[in-house]
């Protein structure tokens, strides 16, 4: 057992003027099963990045043991994977990794393939089980549920139950309360560490906000009131004061007294609001909102949108599944349900008209408005303003729905290239939602997705109830949102 200190950790990138990280302290043991967790775009890969040494920085990291990172990059995927594995984990034994593999249901057979034949799935697991065969190393994981079907997240979170030394970065509920023991929150405004998986800690941080917003409340009606009341007592006092040179005869020993106490009571209300305004100015620091977004699907003449006969999706003139039948129908939300290369993309592909080889016929209803959210966001280039203009969105509505998407003001001075792998993500998701569609047809858009915002979305979808056929491979997502599902 051993410790990770971080100490006093000040970063920014040289482009920016703001820091990532300020004076941030914490420590870790080198033992734990460790979430990371955070917005977009709020420093996690960067965190990782400089456990890895590859950036500069003000402050300390102190470790006694070595980090490996996944994802492992891999050159020349066309070598065969257990030449590949080799180099991952030089020191394993062969047997070691079999192993390994049979823990993560993985056919031996993989190793003696080429490491680009694998699927993705095939890939992640493979590399998980040589990094985690470097003994002494911890582990450094980046969201390695992307493009993971249900059964090897379920798979994956096992494995990574019965293993320790790991700081794993995700965004999946389901899958984080699987495996971790405690949780790395990334804040507003600092790092916390807890005990715990996922759900105990949003637990906890549900009722700190709860407790520091009543408490925020009554701050605010105290300060208020102590105002009010320093107010009375002050002009009390300079009226007391006043009068003992009025008129008459007068005490002016008992008048100065009185005055004078008036005057010390209105200083003590004063220390108490400036004490209730520093207390106030401490609370809310890490409170997380989430706007509340809006859509507005259109209504198609017909109960059926479109209706799947026999359509099966075709590669290298092989069919990849079974033939499905099924229809889409007015309100309902179709979760496309299998493995990875199932052909659950290429069914949405093939509803958009993009090119698809399939047999069997697939009926799409006459002037049917349809809206697309890709797979792979990475494809984005140049600035927000030329996105807008070439998919014929509003600019200000766009804007608007990233900022409740947690889009700070920067961003969009940005070109979209620099944008975080969670970033781009939302920008198709907000070009989605500016757009009123009969159907809206969403491959897998939670990948690289904070879990606020996935909660966020989670909120629409049930309250404007759209048309919707999507992949989507988060267990609570589909749980809250999905009306029926087709397998492949």
């Amino acid at each position: 057992m051993s410790m990770i200190l971080v100490e006093n950790l000040t970063f920014s990138y040289p482009s920016s003027y703001d820091n990532i990280f300020e004076n941030v302290s914490f420590q870790i043991d080198t033992d734990w099963k460790l979430g990371f967790i955070g917005r977009n775009g709020r420093g996690k890969t960067t965190f990782l990045n400089l456990l890895l040494g590859k950036y500069e920085y003000r402050g300390k990291i102190l470790s006694s043991v070595p980090f490996d990172y996944f994802p492992y990059p891999v050159c020349d995927k066309d070598r065969l994977t257990q030449e590949i594995l080799s180099e991952v984990c030089p020191l394993a034994e062969e047997w070691e990794l079999l192993r390994e593999l049979s823990y993560l249901d993985v056919s031996w057979d993989v190793l003696w393939r080429p490491f680009s034949t694998l699927s993705n799935g095939e890939q992640t697991k493979v590399l998980l089980a040589a990094l985690f065969l470097n003994e002494g190393h911890f582990l450094l994981i980046d969201e390695p549920t992307n493009h993971l079907d249900l059964k090897a997240r379920g798979a994956v979170s096992a494995y990574l139950n019965k293993k320790k030394g790991f700081l794993l970065v995700s965004h999946d509920r389901c899958f984080l309360d699987g495996c971790v023991d405690h949780i790395l929150s990334l804040n507003r405004s600092d790092i916390e560490v807890q005990k715990g998986n996922f759900s105990s800690w949003f637990t906890n941080f549900q009722r700190q906000q709860e407790f520091e917003l009543a408490r925020n409340a009554n701050l605010k009606k105290e300060i208020s009131a102590m105002q009010k009341a320093a107010q009375r007592t002050s002009v009390w006092s300079s009226r007391v004061e006043a009068s003992k040179y009025g008129d008459g005869s007068a005490d002016r020993g008992y008048i100065g007294h009185k005055s004078a106490k008036m005057m010390k009571r209105s200083k003590s209300i004063e220390l108490r609001q400036q004490r209730a305004v520093r207390e106030k100015s401490g609370l809310l620091k890490n409170l997380e909102t989430a706007e509340d977004l809006k859509l507005y699907p259109l209504r198609y003449f017909t109960d059926t949108l479109a209706t799947f006969d026999g359509v099966v999706p075709v590669f290298d003139h092989k069919e990849v599944c079974s033939p499905v039948s099924f229809q889409i129908r007015q309100g309902e939300r179709i979760a496309l349900d299998g493995k990875n290369g199932a052909g659950k993309s290429s069914l949405l592909k093939l509803l958009m008209g993009l090119p698809a080889e399939h047999r069997g016929t697939l009926t799409v209803g006459s002037g049917l408005v349809l809206s697309y959210v890709p797979q792979d966001p990475s494809s984005l280039k140049g600035s927000l303003s030329e996105f807008a203009q070439e998919h014929g969105l509003d600019e200000s509505l766009l804007k608007a729905l990233l900022r409740k998407l947690d889009f700070s003001r920067i961003q969009f001075e940005k070109k979209m290239e620099d944008f975080s792998a969670g970033q781009k993500k939302k920008v198709w998701l907000a070009k989605s939602l500016c757009e009123q569609a009969h159907l809206y047809v969403w491959d897998e858009p939670l990948n690289y997705i904070d879990l606020y915002s996935r909660m966020q979305i989670e909120r629409l979808i049930q309250e404007f109830s759209p048309t919707m056929i999507f992949v989507e491979h988060d267990l609570a997502f589909r749980k809250a949102v999905a009306t029926k599902s087709i397998v492949l």
